[in-house]
């Protein structure tokens, strides 16, 4: 697939080039709590202007229900990426209507603008693909015939959606360098892999990740759980678990997969003692408990400092890790220890280490830790999973594609 080098190569300078960025970042009111995904959109933006290009940005924030909704507002976000690209990023008040023309019209070589939240208009994410086509054409004619599309919002490549999916089909498409980047990471951990392959997962639900669980059990050597998902595995080995977080309708299944990774081979490490709560509290009264005791009116909010010890031990020997999901309530202090001791365990290791976007990214800068002690952190926690549970990123596909016949063409 064509990539950003290839566009540049072609000559953008006084082009429009559509960007697909993924700016979906957590706000506290207009405050950006944390703007990782718009620092990750930099380089891309940053290359293209400095070729001439004028620069279109299609994006979205939360899940607005198909209308403008204020607090869903992309504003924030433009004056972040202005402060960032040191230049005005132009906001228009809408996603295709008369002021995205107006404002895309009025760029100049190296300009910016930023369209509105693109899921402010219901056809970006509908089921009919005639109406998520509309919307495409539509995007596709603000750049005009000379015009490129470059995919680099990675944690929405696994979304078949109008500006990720059905635009790429309307415009001379290539993919930026975050998804180029993130494409190559993930074969790393798909291909040619450099062993003992571990993997931790955490995180509330392990409904969330059936997919990925039963992929990867055929695939790791080891397999680290905690966070929420923990207690349902506890369960399913016959422990009580009080007031923890447990998913009773999963327990079969996890069952399976104690027995699936016994078959295997693959050693599954849990929690052998938890910070158990008598509420869900920053300030909450808690002691450490091992995991066969956890008392009937409490809950388990982070491993504990034995389970740390243990998954630190697990890690030390990897060549390759993979995490997703955090450990615990990392977002109280109290309760961020087993997030921070897994995230300090893959810094000090000599491995290739993939945080997985997400909560495990955000925990990774809330808790001051080096992003560059890491070897790559990703910024598509549902994307990457996906990819590693097997399935087809429709936004990855569609960059294969011949956008003059729709037939696949090889990848370069």
């Amino acid at each position: 697939m064509k990539n950003l080098d290839d566009l540049l190569a072609e000559g953008v300078a006084g082009r429009r080039v559509l960007v697909r960025a993924d700016l979906n970042v957590p706000l506290d009111g207009e405050t950006i709590t944390d703007d990782g995904r718009v620092r990750a959109s930099v380089p891309t933006l940053r290359r293209l202007t400095e070729a001439g290009a004028r620069v279109v940005v299609t994006a979205h924030l939360g899940r607005p229900k198909g209308e403008p909704d204020p607090k869903f507002s992309l504003a924030p976000v433009a004056a972040r990426l202005g402060e960032l690209l040191g230049t005005e990023v132009a906001l228009a008040a809408d996603v295709v209507g008369e002021s995205a023309k107006a404002v895309v019209g009025a760029l100049t070589d190296g300009g910016v603008a930023l369209l509105e939240n693109i899921r402010f208009d219901p056809r970006e994410t509908s089921k009919d693909a005639a109406e998520r086509e509309s919307l495409a054409e539509d995007l596709a004619a603000l750049v005009g015939s000379g015009g490129a599309f470059v995919s680099d919002g990675f944690g929405v490549v696994h979304r078949k959606q109008a500006s990720v999916y059905d635009v790429a089909k309307k415009l001379p498409h290539y993919a930026g360098g975050l998804v180029l980047a993130e494409v190559e990471v993930l074969r790393k951990l798909t291909e040619d892999l450099a062993r003992p392959y571990v993997v931790v997962l955490g995180g509330a639900k392990v409904s969330d990740k059936l997919g990925v669980i039963a992929n990867l059990l055929t695939k790791v050597d080891r397999l680290l759980v905690g966070g929420g998902m923990a207690y349902t595995f506890l369960r399913a080995q016959g422990h009580e678990v009080g007031q923890s977080l447990l998913q009773e309708d999963q327990l079969d299944q996890v069952r399976g997969f104690l027995a699936k990774a016994e078959e295997l081979g693959v050693e599954l490490v849990l929690p052998v003692d938890v910070l158990a709560a008598k509420e869900f509290a920053a300030n909450a009264e808690h002691e450490v408990v091992p995991t066969d005791a956890i008392p009937a009116d409490r809950m388990g909010l982070d491993i504990g400092p034995r389970s740390r010890e243990l998954f630190a031990s697990k890690l030390a020997d990897a060549a390759t890790v993979f995490w997703n999901g955090p450990m615990g309530v990392f977002e109280f202090e109290a309760f961020s220890g087993g997030t921070r001791a897994v995230a300090q365990a893959l810094v000090d290791s000599n491995a290739f280490t993939v945080v997985g976007g997400g909560d495990s990214a955000a925990a990774v800068r809330q808790l001051g830790l080096p992003e560059d002690g890491f070897s790559h952190i990703s910024t598509g926690g549902g994307a990457s999973l996906e990819y590693l549970e097997g399935k087809e990123l429709p936004g990855v596909t569609v960059l294969k594609l011949d956008p003059a016949s729709g037939s696949s063409v090889l990848e370069g």
